[in-house]
């Protein structure tokens, strides 16, 4: 009966998420509240959730702190002259450009945010794409994977759901797959220098002035290109909308100065800006992570010492940093309300018994000579299950349930856990993802245009870092 029940709450949350009828909040606490109910643990409903609570209380400081750190980073111009210098790199060439769309989004997603990468990314180069007439679904599917790789970092989400959802600490998980997710981000950079190529072979190589030359003919253009061809072609129109719309001659930009400011990137001139302690900042940002790396210390302390100080030393006037915090907030609490409120979901589901039984179940339906090796099936399995469903489902309603089955066969919560993080290239292209719809908007690619072109590639960076995990002990 507790298998059943199990199975049942899990799908009604799966259900619920995916069809937006709730949000992943209010689903992590209501659905396994009635659940707990109805299995006539009622009465110790408190029990699980304070248990859960202080058992999370950890991650939830980690995700908080690093959210405001990194975030203060950005505010105070850390990544400005990365951006700049890949601009600087790219010129006019395809290749360049392509590979350095993947430095960048990899670079910037150190805040752990895919919308900020994408925003921030999209918004330095796309500029580029669009003078030279290069496949604007390139730029979306290299960008969304390499966010996918980095988004395991502690901060980034997965890792952390799947520390919360087996109770391990993130740094155990995330410090010995570095260089599994090192190899990931390797196979990313290659694929953007494949389809660079692709794209030089296409385009040719230009300087900015003939780009810039060319930007003002109404020629008909490619907006998005497959992997083997069938790519869709548009005329300019001469305004309003359409991914290859042009409003303005590159002469009028020239005239008003724009051409100067779409290459920026980033807003030069923002009021948060702190060019003098930039080098405090970039040691205290390489400190930080060293320290993380090292172990020398809890993550969450790091992270809340590492935002202490740098709010303190940036901003010393205190509404000046309330500024700062009340601008990353949304994303703080969105992120700690998540944690806080699985404590409900992973509590009853483990303290009604209800993932004991499920496991059996799994186990009893795994073959035997598969058992051994339930962390490379946990990493083939996170490919589908965390593209089809939310990272909230698939870590706190479906890992554990492995994680179980796989104690059974000798293969510890660890390696699952570092297993369940290799899908999560093919997630960030999901359609359960908020942030991608930024990008693709951004862009003004077409969803499906991505979708068709970016998967393939993504479940391929995916295998890498399965593949390298297995190849290094890892799991």
């Amino acid at each position: 009966m507790l298998t059943i029940l199990g199975f049942a709450m899990i799908a009604t949350f799966l259900v619920l998420i995916m069809t937006k009828k709730m949000s992943p909040i209010a689903a992590l606490v209501l659905i396994p509240a009635l659940f707990c109910v109805a299995v006539g643990q009622g009465a110790r409903l408190g029990d699980y959730v304070i248990e859960g609570v202080g058992n999370l209380a950890p991650t939830a400081a980690m995700l908080m702190f690093a959210i405001v750190y990194f975030g203060v980073m950005i505010d105070v111009g850390l990544f400005d002259p990365v951006v700049r210098g890949i601009l600087r790199f790219c010129k006019a060439d395809p290749m360049r450009i392509v590979v350095g769309t993947a430095v960048l989004a990899a670079i910037v997603s150190l805040d752990g945010d895919g919308s900020t990468t994408f925003m921030i990314t999209v918004s330095a180069m796309y500029p580029l794409y669009k003078r030279l007439k290069m496949s604007l679904v390139v730029m979306t599917g290299v960008a969304a994977t390499a966010n996918g790789v980095m988004n395991t970092l502690p901060w980034g989400g997965p890792t952390a759901r799947a520390a919360t959802a087996l109770k391990l600490d993130a740094s155990e998980i995330f410090v010995p797959m570095i260089p599994a997710l090192a190899m990931g981000l390797l196979a990313v950079f290659v694929l953007a220098y494949v389809l660079g190529r692709r794209e030089r072979k296409r385009l040719g190589m230009l300087t900015l002035d003939e780009a810039l030359a060319r930007d003002a003919e109404p020629e008909t253009v490619t907006v998005g290109a497959g992997g083997g061809g069938g790519a869709d072609r548009l005329r300019k129109s001469p305004a309003g909308g359409g991914a290859a719309s042009t409003e303005e001659t590159a002469g009028d930009r020239h005239a008003d100065g724009a051409d100067d400011e779409e290459f920026q990137g980033l807003d030069p001139n923002r009021p948060t800006l702190r060019p003098k302690l930039y080098w405090f900042n970039a040691g205290l940002t390489a400190a930080l992570l060293t320290a993380m790396i090292m172990e020398l210390m809890p993550i969450p302390v790091l992270f809340l010492l590492g935002a202490a100080l740098a709010l303190t030393v940036n901003f010393p006037h205190m509404p000046d940093q309330r500024a700062r915090i009340a601008a990353h907030a949304d994303n703080v609490l969105n992120v700690s309300g998540m944690v806080f409120a699985a404590a409900v979901f992973t509590g009853v589901l483990t303290g009604t018994g209800m993932v004991e039984h499920m496991a059996d179940w799994v186990v009893g339906a795994v073959p035997d000579a598969m058992g051994p090796h339930m962390a490379v099936v946990t990493g083939l399995l996170s490919l589908p299950l965390t593209y089809f469903m939310s990272n909230d489902g698939f870590y706190f309603g479906v890992l554990p349930v492995l994680a179980e089955a796989g104690a059974a066969h000798g293969v510890s919560p660890l390696e699952i856990a570092r297993a369940s993080l290799a899908g999560q290239a093919l997630h960030m292209s999901s359609p359960l993802v908020p942030a991608v719809y930024v990008l693709v908007g951004m862009a003004k690619v077409e969803f499906g245009d991505h979708t068709r072109f970016t998967v393939k590639w993504a479940v391929l960076t995916s295998l890498v870092v399965l593949a390298a995990g297995v190849l290094f002990g890892i799991m």
